[in-house]
């Protein structure tokens, strides 16, 4: 189950997910959270080890 949790962004790293978001929504049928964006980045990106 996912957990709620707040954290800080830098604001271009705020700016680059955004603007990562942005695309997402333009080649997607569906709609595409922040929080959806911010995990499959990590999934991909494998951020947290």
């Amino acid at each position: 189950m996912p957990k709620r949790i707040t954290f800080m962004l830098d604001d271009n790293v705020d700016k680059k997910l955004r603007a990562l978001q942005a695309k997402m929504i333009q080649t997607e049928t569906k709609s595409v959270s922040f929080s959806k964006l911010i995990s499959e980045t990590e999934k991909r990106d494998k951020i947290i080890h």
